[in-house]
């Protein structure tokens, strides 16, 4: 199956008074890459938000942001040490009497002291909250599964494109090297009559041998079966319903040992050029499957 990595999504879900948002953003990556950012206080979810993002990317960097708000009246509070307090306000007195100052002691005075009150810990229904949290995240993730899906058929539709025009050369590269014994043998006369211009009598079947021996060394069928046998393999491979990055990034290396030794064999021009504009298409496929899950 042909998915994209590159992908971003964003969910919220309300309930009562909780409020969860989710942002997800995915890019490249050779593995499954998670980097979760949650709320203070909310760092004991990280391992769970990794689990469910586990069910359903399989490759690619995933940059996760948690946002959760609660809008009801007990989501905060503060202490007063109210020790210290009484303790400043006692100083604050002994000054005022030592100095002979006038006037109230005034609360500004007292609660400008750092420390004196402190937000309090908030006991949190964790499991209530995780709940909706998870909920928030599936959706966010099934969006985005989504978005790579589409990104993923976009490029499946380019790939069938160039691997029509790959199978299409490899049938034109078939025909054009099937003669190869007769191109040797014309291009051997002309060489031999420009060498021995004088001489009356040149052996044909010597001629006849020596282009069969250079046709041998420079036959590639072999190497057009396994290339064509590439190109159904990678339509097998996009059809499937695994994950497809890996497996076709390793059939293109395939590919290119195929057309690199058709082209250290081949000596005919017309066919090198044909190589060579596979070989360009094939570098295009090899840029775009790394941007597959």
């Amino acid at each position: 199956m042909i998915k994209s990595m590159t992908a971003f999504a964003k969910s919220e879900v309300t309930e009562g008074a909780l409020t969860v948002s989710v942002e997800i953003r995915t890019v490249n990556s050779r593995y499954l890459d998670c980097v979760i950012r949650v709320p203070h206080g909310y760092q004991g979810m990280e391992d769970k938000i990794k689990e469910w993002i586990g069910r359903t990317l399989s490759r690619g960097r995933v940059e996760l942001r948690l946002f959760v708000g609660d809008a009801s009246g007990d989501s905060v509070a503060y202490e007063v040490n109210l020790p210290k307090a009484r303790a400043y306000y006692r100083a604050l007195d002994t000054l005022k009497g030592d100095l002979g100052l006038s006037g109230d002691i005034a609360l500004a005075q007292i609660t400008g002291v750092q420390g004196l009150i402190t937000a309090a810990d908030v006991a949190v229904d964790m499991e209530y909250q995780a709940a909706v949290i998870e909920r928030c995240v599936n959706q966010a993730l099934s969006d985005l599964d989504a978005m790579r899906t589409a990104e993923g058929d976009y490029l499946k539709k380019d790939f069938g494109a160039r691997l029509e025009f790959i199978e299409g050369t490899i049938d034109t590269i078939r025909r054009d090297a099937s003669d190869l014994v007769a191109v040797y043998q014309k291009r051997l006369l002309e060489r031999i009559k420009a060498l021995c211009e004088g001489i009356s009598e040149v052996d044909q079947g010597r001629i006849a041998q020596e282009a069969a021996l250079l046709a041998d060394r420079s036959d590639i069928s072999e190497e057009l079966v396994r290339a064509a046998s590439h190109v159904m393999q990678f339509r097998a491979i996009m059809d499937s319903e695994e994950a497809a990055g890996r497996k076709l990034n390793f059939l293109l290396q395939e590919f290119n040992r195929e057309f690199n030794t058709m082209g250290s064999k081949v000596g005919q021009a017309q066919v090198a050029h044909l190589i060579v504009d596979v070989k360009s298409e094939l570098e295009r496929l090899r840029e775009q499957v790394q941007n597959i899950e």
